[in-house]
């Protein structure tokens, strides 16, 4: 990131199936190696299996996990005086639902499984239902950042 122009986001289409820009970062993030329709084959599949077994459509499934997953606070490493301090921050818009979906992938990935669509299908089913590995980092980001509240003074 350059430290002192602005970054300029591109806009990002939305995916053909679904229509919606959410999946089409979850498939951008579950892309490896520029493969992207593998990684569309796997998102379309496990929101396939999703939609079974929540019984309710995917896409509204798919928000409720974000929305569970999503970080409202984090902490960032500060000099103080020799010292190194996790200072707790609020996190700004777009880095929330970045977070959400890396930690999602990350765990998904971790999960035991047969497929990544499987694997990825059960990982967004549980942080629907505020469960699973993603809404643990969640509440240790949250809880890490409450444990170090005394140092929030010093957020510039």
């Amino acid at each position: 990131m350059p430290r002192r122009a602005r970054v300029i986001r591109r806009v990002l289409l939305p995916d053909p199936k679904y229509n919606s820009i959410t999946i089409a970062h979850l498939i951008n993030r579950v892309m490896m190696c520029g493969k992207k329709t593998v990684a569309e084959s796997i998102v379309y599949h496990a929101m396939d299996i999703l939609e079974n077994q929540a019984r309710k459509p995917a896409l509204d499934t798919l928000e409720l996990a974000l929305r569970n997953a999503t970080p409202v606070l984090e902490v960032k490493p500060r000099r103080v005086g020799g010292a190194t301090l996790q200072v707790p921050v609020e996190i700004k818009g777009e880095r929330r639902s970045a977070l959400a979906m890396r930690w999602l992938v990350r765990s998904a990935r971790a999960r035991p499984g047969k497929s990544m669509a499987e694997k990825l299908a059960g990982e967004l089913f549980d942080a629907s239902r505020n469960m699973g590995a993603t809404v643990k980092k969640r509440e240790d980001t949250h809880k890490m950042a409450e444990a170090n509240k005394a140092f929030a003074h010093y957020r510039w």
